[in-house]
C-alpha cells in the first residue's frame, strides 16, 4: 500500500481523500516555486487544492502563460522535488506578515493578511518560495514524481469582476509516473464521452449567445429525454407523498432578503430588476427554498397536518463567471428536482432516512 508522509507527523495512504488533499496543496506550492523561478516578480493569489488536483492564481503583469509554456514550467517543478527540499513551518505575527508580503510587493498576499484576524500567522517555506498557509504538507516534495499541468484559465481576484483578471493554472501530480499515466488515459475515455459533444451529436441541446452565456437551449430529443427523466421522478415523489407545487421564475428582492440569501448570494445572483413602480424590485429566482416557505406560511397548519412535502423542477438563475460556464455542469439557468420538508422534532430521523432512500433510489 502506497503512503505519504505528513508535515504534521501523519502517514496516510494515498487513497485517503485527506491524503490526496494536501498532496496536491503541497503541488500547487511547488508549481509556485516554478513559476517564481521561472517569471521573476510574479505576483500570488491562492493556490488551493480541488477535487482532482490543484490550481494557483497569479498575476504575470505584461507576461501571459500560454499551453506551449506548461512543458516548461512541468519540468522545472519535477528539477526541484528532485532536490528532496522540505517544507519549514514558521509561525510570525500579522504585522510581520504584512512586512514581508508589502516588501516583496505582492499585494494580493497583502489583501488576503488583512482579512485575517489579529494573531498569529503561519508561513510555509519550500526552497527559495514563502506562501501564507496553514498547511500540513509532504514531508518529502520528492514525493512528487509525476506533474501534469492540465489547463489555463482567466479567473478575476475574489470573483469580483470588478477587479484584476488573473491567470489560473490547473495541474494535477501523483507519486508514481504510472499514475499519471493511467489518469491521463481516464480522461482521454472522457473525453469520448463528455456530455457536451454527445449533447451535440445526438441533437440534445444547443447554446446561443443572442439568447445568453450559460443558458441552455433544449432540443425536441432533449426535451424528451428530460421529460421521461422528470415524469419517473415525479411518479415516485407522489408515492412518497411529495405534494406538487410550481413557483414564478422572479420574486421580490425583499423575499431573498429576509431568508438571508440575498446577503450571502447576492453578488452571484442576477441583479435586482427595478419596475417602473418606485422602490419595486424583483429577482431571477436564485433558489426555490424561500417560495415554498411563502407557499407552507399561506395557510394556518396543525401538527396533525405535518410532514408536508413539497416538491418541485423550478428553474433557477445564478450569475456565475463566463470563464466557469461548462456545458450543462456549470450554468446560469438551470432546472433542479428540489424539494422543502416541514416537519415535527420527532420526525425528523425518519424523513432524512426516507430523503436518503429517495437519492439512492
Amino acid at each position: 500500500m502506497l503512503t505519504i508522509a505528513f508535515t504534521d507527523g501523519t502517514i496516510r495512504p494515498w487513497e485517503d481523500e485527506q491524503a490526496k488533499h494536501i498532496f496536491w496543496h503541497s503541488s500547487a506550492h511547488l508549481m509556485a516555486e516554478a513559476l517564481e523561478a521561472l517569471y521573476p516578480g510574479v505576483k500570488f493569489g491562492v493556490g488551493p487544492a480541488v477535487e482532482t488536483g490543484f490550481y494557483y492564481d497569479v498575476d504575470l503583469g505584461d507576461r501571459t502563460i500560454s499551453e506551449a509554456d506548461l512543458k516548461a514550467i512541468e519540468d522545472k517543478m519535477i528539477e526541484l522535488a528532485r532536490t528532496k527540499e522540505t517544507f519549514e513551518r514558521k509561525e510570525v505575527s500579522k504585522a510581520d506578515a504584512l512586512d514581508y508580503f508589502t516588501k516583496k510587493g505582492d499585494f494580493y498576499k497583502v489583501e488576503l493578511i488583512h482579512d485575517l484576524e489579529d494573531g498569529t500567522i503561519t508561513f510555509y517555506t519550500n526552497g527559495c518560495f514563502t506562501d501564507l498557509c496553514r498547511g500540513p504538507h509532504v514531508k518529502h516534495v520528492d514525493d512528487i514524481k509525476a506533474v501534469k499541468l492540465t489547463a489555463i484559465a482567466g479567473a478575476y481576484w475574489k470573483g469580483d469582476q470588478d477587479r484584476q483578471q488573473l491567470t489560473r493554472i490547473y495541474g494535477v501530480t501523483f507519486p508514481k509516473k504510472s499514475m499519471l499515466d493511467e489518469y491521463l488515459q481516464m480522461l482521454e475515455e472522457a473525453k469520448k464521452r463528455d456530455h457536451r459533444k454527445l449533447g451535440k451529436e445526438m441533437e440534445l441541446f444547443t447554446f446561443s449567445n443572442r439568447v445568453g452565456l450559460g443558458l441552455p437551449l433544449w432540443l425536441p430529443r432533449g426535451a424528451v429525454m428530460r421529460n421521461v427523466l422528470e415524469n419517473f421522478l415525479r411518479r415516485k415523489q407522489s408515492e412518497l407523498g411529495y405534494l406538487p407545487v410550481v413557483t414564478p421564475h422572479i420574486g421580490g428582492k425583499e423575499l431573498y432578503v429576509t431568508s438571508g440569501h440575498y446577503a450571502k448570494y447576492g453578488k452571484d445572483s442576477f441583479q435586482p430588476i427595478h419596475t417602473p413602480q418606485e422602490g419595486e424590485e424583483y429577482m431571477l429566482k436564485p433558489m426555490n427554498c424561500p417560495h415554498h416557505c411563502e407557499i407552507f406560511r399561506s395557510a394556518p397548519h396543525s401538527y396533525r397536518d405535518l410532514p408536508l412535502r413539497y416538491a418541485e423542477f423550478g428553474t433557477v438563475y445564478r450569475y456565475e463567471q463566463s470563464g466557469e460556464l461548462h456545458g450543462l455542469t456549470r450554468v446560469r439557468g438551470f432546472t433542479q428536482d428540489d424539494a422543502h420538508l416541514f416537519c415535527r422534532a420527532d420526525q425528523l430521523q425518519e424523513e432524512f432516512e426516507k430523503v436518503i432512500d429517495l437519492i439512492l433510489y
